[in-house]
């Protein structure tokens, strides 16, 4: 037989429950707490003076009640003392930010990423000088418990090694190791495709906070997606799941894609596609361009229009697909996708309601993100938060012991 969990496993799972509650929800007072948890009043009482002696949360007066008489307290992150590093290795720029405990933005770096082949060595470099900046600006005592760095591409769940990167030339890089070896910092590194991360944060935090199984669309150059079952982000057998981008959409006749296939959807309905639907040549390329098209639909022009016509129509099957195989509640729209989706609702909903089966589609919803640019960052930061959400006092006081005096 197996024995139960031990009075210690069971203390260190509580505090971790009730950091995380704080960390994700803010302020929040203890009958909260104890309603959420099911705990009772005194051993809430002790988790929260736990936490509190660490630095990790502390209590104080909410700051308006619109009541009589004393309030309660509330229960607050302490978002100095515990911090972790996100990453974004963007399209055309690279993003680094200290975030604390809450979520809260301490410190936060950016330069851009020029077209053509930059080597995953003067990346990591480059991330590495960002950390050690913002390591350096970070309050005396504060500790650093974790790294999560988002690329677009695919990623090994095991060590981080980037298997294709097409947008940067890479292929096989072992990322995450020589961003480890770099920062130097003696805690947890972990690498992720960034629409996964933009879907775990979206799910946390943004448009599908509550929402147990949604589909995440992250537009850049390509089409990246996230997938969230029952409040899970899916990974797959080794962290390639979600794919969605390289979903054959139109397999005769389809357009040349980065992957080396035809008619993938990021091929069909991908910035590119948009830009050269509307006449636009190949040096115009980014978001930028991308919201001008969208914009030029807004006044009136009849390329521009058809041109989201036509991507909208792709994006549709798309999604249609996702949604009998998957059947989410919500399917978010991310980066450029936001404007795409709000130029070609009518398109996309269109195909959905042609191609997907009513049952899995009666009580859709499409929405855009709510997080914007920052949706990769904040993800890559809850990834880095996971294991101090798990033990809090041992995460920490290992940590600390590391990072010395």
């Amino acid at each position: 037989m197996k024995a139960g969990p031990s009075l210690e496993e069971i203390r260190r799972h509580n505090l971790g429950t009730l950091l995380r509650h704080v960390h994700i929800s803010g302020s929040l007072s203890r009958a909260v707490l104890t309603d959420r948890m099911g705990l009772n009043r005194s051993t809430i009482l002790g988790l929260v003076s736990e936490l509190a002696s660490a630095g990790l949360v502390r209590e104080e007066l909410p700051r308006d009640t619109g009541r009589a008489g004393r309030p309660s307290l509330v229960v607050r992150p302490e978002s100095d003392q515990a911090y972790v590093l996100a990453f974004d290795v963007g399209v055309d720029r690279l993003i680094a930010a200290r975030i604390g405990l809450g979520g809260a933005f301490l410190d936060r770096r950016e330069t851009p990423l020029p077209p053509g082949h930059r080597s995953a060595a003067e990346v990591t470099e480059a991330l590495a000088g960002f950390a050690r900046q913002m390591v350096g600006a970070a309050r005396e005592g504060s500790v650093c418990v974790g790294v999560g760095a988002a690329v677009r591409g695919t990623v090994r769940r095991l060590d981080g090694m980037v298997r294709a990167a097409p947008y940067v030339d890479w292929l096989d890089e072992e990322f995450g190791e020589d961003l480890t070896r770099r920062l130097g910092l003696g805690v947890p590194v972990t690498v992720e495709n960034e629409a996964s991360l933009g879907a775990l944060a979206e799910h946390l935090r943004g448009a599908g906070a509550g929402c147990q199984d949604l589909v995440y669309l992250h537009g850049d150059i390509g089409i990246g997606g996230g997938i969230i079952s029952g409040g899970h982000l899916l990974g797959g057998d080794a962290g390639y799941g979600g794919e969605v981008g390289h979903m054959v959409v139109n397999p005769r006749g389809g357009r040349r894609c980065g992957c080396g296939g035809r008619g993938c959807l990021e091929a069909e309905a991908g910035e590119r596609a948009l830009l050269e639907a509307a006449g636009l040549g190949p040096s115009a390329t980014g978001r930028e361009a991308v919201r001008a098209v969208v914009e030029a639909a807004d006044r009136g022009d009849a390329g521009a229009r058809g041109a989201l016509h036509d991507i909208g129509d792709w994006l549709g099957i798309g999604v249609a697909n996702l949604v009998n195989l998957l059947n989410p509640r919500t399917v978010l729209f991310g980066g450029t996708l936001r404007e795409v989706f709000l130029g070609s609702a009518a398109q996309i909903r269109s195909r959905i309601n042609t191609h997907a089966l009513t049952p899995t589609r009666e009580h859709l919803r499409l929405r855009v993100g709510a997080l914007g640019d920052d949706a990769v960052l904040i993800g890559a930061a809850e990834l880095a938060f996971s294991q101090l959400l798990v033990g809090p006092l041992e995460a920490l006081a290992r940590h600390a012991a590391v990072a010395g005096p």
